[in-house]
């Protein structure tokens, strides 16, 4: 299984995507880690990323996804995922779960005014919110939440029946 966590900057993906996959034992892939390095100098620089740029990028995690599928590996993979084409791109399979993390413009700003050392800066948060389509389909988990409740709330509804137990 692969549960994709999507979201714009600062929905904190990587936070509740380590927690979830050291819950579940699973292999956590940052999507962030196969960006170009150009993509990451333009993005540090305040440049949004086109669909052009982000056409490589995408390949790399559509093959990882494939290969983690094909091997019977589980992975927690965060990645924006802003548009629902690169969403349409990475579900290849009904083993990919999609999981959307929304939270709040303010707490968005707040969240990437504190952030040091990350090349996603609060002036990127802008373009981002731009270009989301948020999805219509996949679980919708409010991302203002504490980390543990997030994570609490994808594993109820991924896996109902062990939440009852």
């Amino acid at each position: 299984m692969v549960i994709l966590l999507m979201g714009v900057s600062g929905a904190g993906k990587t936070t509740v995507g380590r927690l979830l996959s050291s819950q579940l034992g699973w292999e956590f892939v940052d999507g962030d880690d196969f960006h170009s390095a150009s993509n990451v100098e333009k993005m540090r620089s305040g440049v949004p990323l086109t669909d052009t740029d982000r056409g490589p990028w995408l390949e790399t995690l559509l093959a990882l996804i494939a290969a983690r599928i094909a091997a019977g590996k589980n992975i927690v993979l965060v990645c924006s995922a802003l548009k629902g084409v690169y969403r349409e791109k990475l579900q290849i399979a009904p083993e990919v779960h999609l999981v959307y993390l929304r939270v709040d413009q303010a707490a968005l700003h707040e969240r990437l005014r504190a952030r040091r050392g990350h090349f996603m800066t609060e002036r990127m948060l802008e373009s981002q919110l731009e270009a989301l389509e948020e999805p219509k389909q996949g679980l919708v988990v409010d991302g203002d939440q504490l980390p543990v409740q997030v994570v609490a709330e994808i594993r109820a509804n991924l896996w109902p029946a062990a939440a009852q137990q």
